[in-house]
């Protein structure tokens, strides 16, 4: 959406000028998208192009006794009514309700007693930034979009968890700055990647024109020499609105009725991110489900693991038959897990104390559990592995060091994460 506008605005670095281009979905906090532009170009140079991330999110915290870490020989009041079977992984088995993981499971890596935070809320938070504590960190791909900036019109961090306005604070970018929030590609953000129909391309240079005319008094007023940069960002961002890739990244109808009924409708976003990540953006976020099953456990995971597990299965193969599974890596957890006792007559309660996570692509090392819980899965069996070693092993298949510091609002470093540990046995021979 183009608009321009008469009045002047004053940046932090001390340039007047007039707003000349707002994209809604992509300006936040008053910046343009040309001010996003300008901003990214100020951070750490590229360490590395080709590499992404899929993060989903099990919203409410999914049952991992019940899908990944079955307890077949507890009593009946711990292990469920549901059953395991075999994967093509000898030793390994999962839930009867996920068989086409179990056909792939050659291609997973699962995590077992996984520790959350102790607050058991209903937030992403830890899973996102590595930090237990709400509201202080940014989010992981926050800190990406800021380490690596990319130059190719593709936004780096890209949402698909809420609707606007609807973005959760746990997917801030904190002190990585509003340049780093993630594109929400619904509604009014998606729609601001086109031309709105009175305005034809030829239309659309003709303004070009008129703002070059426009600025043309600010250039003799202009004595820090910082316009022609301002000139860059704004053909830059006028570039991205009319870029035919930019916009089919963001089109899943081109994907053919077959591909989209592999996924089926309640993965569709697992799609959608197989298209972003495949055109080059680097993190995609998204959820799916509600897993928060204090009530009719066994019911809600009966309806809603065969259709996470068609669409675990479409994305997987999709990566790989794409050639794409040492580019991307996916991740695929709750906020915690549930409790081992079922309560309520059918029901599990939140369970910070361990949880599953399900890994795959990256170049990781797959075909594996890594880690244990006891014989209740209440408790991990060793030190257990956090949200943070998860990131850890995921910034560093970006290329990212998790040592490295951003300076926060008071201009103090702080690390990318303080538990830098990685998950051993994802890259070990």
């Amino acid at each position: 959406m183009l608009s321009i506008l008469g009045h002047g605005t004053k940046l932090c670095d001390g340039i007047t000028r007039r707003e000349l281009l707002r994209v809604g979905g992509l300006g936040f906090a008053g910046l343009t998208l040309a001010d996003v532009l300008r901003l990214r170009a100020g951070a750490a140079p590229d360490s590395g192009r080709g590499k992404s991330v899929i993060m989903i999110w099990l919203r409410g915290g999914a049952s991992h006794i019940d899908s990944y870490d079955m307890k077949p020989d507890a009593p009946s009041e711990v292990r469920g009514e549901f059953r395991p079977i075999a994967t093509n992984v000898a030793g390994i088995q999962i839930c009867e309700h996920l068989p086409l993981q179990a056909q792939l499971m050659d291609k997973l890596a699962i995590v077992r007693g996984i520790k959350s935070n102790d607050l058991g809320d209903h937030t992403p938070h830890y899973i996102v930034t590595g930090f237990p504590d709400r509201g202080k960190r940014p989010a992981f791909g926050s800190v990406v979009s800021h380490l690596r900036p990319q130059s190719d019109g593709l936004p780096p961090y890209v949402s698909l968890m809420y609707k606007p306005p609807g973005l959760y604070d746990n997917e801030s970018p904190a002190y990585t700055g509003p340049a780093h929030r993630p594109f929400v590609p619904k509604s009014e953000g998606l729609a601001n990647l086109s031309l709105v129909k009175e305005i034809s391309r030829d239309r659309l240079h003709d303004r070009r024109q008129l703002l070059r005319e426009f600025d043309t008094l600010s250039r003799e007023v202009d004595h820090n020499g910082a316009m022609p940069a301002i000139d860059a960002y704004t053909q830059r961002a006028l570039e991205m609105i009319t870029s035919p890739r930019v916009r089919e990244a963001f089109d899943i109808s081109q994907e053919s009725p077959e591909t989209h009924a592999r996924y089926g409708k309640y993965c569709e976003n697992f799609l959608f991110a197989r298209r972003l990540v495949e055109a080059g953006v680097s993190v995609v976020t998204l959820k799916v489900g509600d897993w928060d099953t204090h009530e009719k456990n066994f019911v809600d995971m009966k309806d809603q693991l065969p259709q996470l597990d068609r669409g675990v299965h479409a994305l997987i193969t999709d990566l790989y038959d794409r050639g794409l599974q040492n580019d991307v890596a996916v991740v695929m957890w709750g906020e915690f897990g549930r409790a081992p006792r079922i309560s309520r007559g059918d029901g599990r309660d939140h369970w910070p104390e361990a949880g599953a996570g399900v890994i795959a692509g990256g170049g990781f090392k797959v075909g594996q559990v890594i880690g244990e819980t006891d014989a209740h899965g209440g408790q991990s069996k060793g030190r257990p592995y956090t949200p943070s070693n998860v990131l850890a092993s995921l910034y560093r298949h970006l290329g990212i060091d998790p040592t490295t510091t951003i300076l926060d609002h008071s201009r103090r470093p702080m690390h990318v994460l303080d538990d830098r540990e990685p998950v051993r046995e994802l890259t070990s021979a």
